[in-house]
């Protein structure tokens, strides 16, 4: 499965996901940039939301999902995103769960949800 991203902001939302997570660049255009994890277990498309491709019915700014990223140590990604002046919605804190968790806003709207699981969790 991948996940597609419409947006107006493409080379900012590039940088934002290689500069936070494990992504290399395999295409970048005007209209579409592709990322893939070094892994190459995780994919992330970037469109453009005025791509003729894209249904006129969800060219709006996205509502009513988040974007989930399990990482090592949450804490780490909210050190870069500080540093990289992105928004954060929510500092990293423990949750019932077992998780760390983060929540970011990513350049185009989409609410990143970053978690790591608590070690030793019961």
């Amino acid at each position: 499965m991948m996940t597609n991203i419409c947006s107006d902001k493409l080379p900012e939302s590039r940088d934002y996901y290689t500069k936070l997570f494990d992504f290399n660049v395999d295409y970048d255009s005007d209209w579409f940039v592709h990322l893939i994890s070094k892994d190459k277990q995780l994919e992330l498309g970037i469109i453009s939301r005025t791509s003729e491709i894209i249904p006129d019915e969800i060219k709006g700014i996205p509502q009513g999902f988040y974007v989930t990223f399990v990482v090592e140590n949450a804490d780490d990604i909210f050190e870069i995103a500080k540093n990289e002046g992105f928004d954060i919605i929510r500092e990293p804190s423990d949750t019932f769960y077992g998780q760390r968790r983060l929540l970011l806003k990513d350049p185009n709207g989409v609410t990143v949800d970053v978690s790591s699981p608590i070690p030793e969790f019961e």
